[in-house]
């Protein structure tokens, strides 16, 4: 009699790597998106991108120089003064290998016009002002160049609430906006984004040594698995249940469902049954 073989049991979900994407697929999908939107709904054919020296806004440009040509994307570094002089070189490693027009504009003026008069100003608060600075030069700079500002948010971030409200979310039309930040990751090794920005870890660059996923306490590979399952109906306890850290789950639970306000626009009170956004609807609101 031969002996039993091994019973082999499939990974719980807790254990089961995120799905990868097909990046080829993806990148062309992505690029034949931005032409969509902004050369045949909206007739333009410039971008403007903010870009931070971060692998979103790395992918964002590269996506929109396939898609637009580099001629017509406009990056913009916009630091801050306690900016790190990396983060500077990151962004020019991008200039240089897709010859982008490029331009820094120096936001200190702007925000310590603001700040310098708060007296209690933290660096939550800094960082969103920031954030909007930087969104009213993007802005302004596309009614200068007859461009459309291109959103560099990913889906991990947006899910999680990390980012400026009417800030990271404010431009139009958003490529990455359904990816995962590991995903992203894996985008960028296919568009050619350089290593010194895909393998760095992500920060906000406003305190040294800052991190996303310090202040999350958790890492994005992780989050973004439990993300994953949340936003296909699983329950924190039935994903405890499956394998994953229940402490885990509640940190990316407490985020996703305290901030489900921060991904709508604003709420309009109904007094008709034309409401923009609410009763009245065509077809490219649905």
């Amino acid at each position: 009699m031969s002996p039993a073989l091994p019973v082999i049991r499939p990974a719980s979900l807790g254990e089961t790597p995120l799905k990868p994407i097909n990046a080829p697929l993806v990148a062309d999908w992505l690029v034949r998106f931005i032409r969509e939107e902004m050369v045949r709904r909206r007739g333009i054919e410039r971008a403007v991108i903010g870009l931070s020296g971060g692998v979103d806004s790395a992918v964002s440009t590269y996506l929109a120089a396939r898609a637009l040509g580099p001629q017509n994307v406009f990056v913009f570094r916009m630091p801050y003064k306690i900016s790190s002089q990396a983060s500077l070189d990151h962004a020019q490693l991008v200039v240089d290998d897709l010859g982008v027009p490029a331009e820094t504009v120096d936001i200190t003026p702007m925000v310590d016009g603001y700040v310098g008069g708060q007296s209690d100003m933290d660096g939550t608060r800094l960082g969103n002002v920031c954030a909007r600075c930087r969104m009213i030069v993007l802005f302004d700079q596309s009614a200068l160049l007859r461009a459309l500002p291109i959103g560099t948010g990913n889906k991990s971030e947006r899910l999680l609430g990390y980012y400026t409200w009417h800030a990271d979310d404010s431009p139009p039309i958003n490529p990455l906006g359904d990816l995962f930040k590991t995903h992203v990751w894996e985008l960028a090794r296919e568009l050619g984004v350089p290593e010194a920005i895909v393998g760095k870890p992500a920060t906000a660059d406003l305190v040294q040594g800052q991190t996303d996923e310090g202040d999350f306490g958790i890492t994005y590979e992780r989050a973004d698995r439990i993300l994953h399952h949340l936003t296909r109906g699983l329950t924190p306890e039935m994903l405890v249940r499956h394998g994953f850290d229940s402490a885990e789950v509640a940190i990316v639970w407490k985020r996703l469902s305290g901030t489900h306000w921060k991904r709508r626009p604003p709420t309009v009170a109904m007094l008709s049954t034309s409401a923009i956004g609410e009763y009245y609807l065509r077809p490219v609101d649905y």
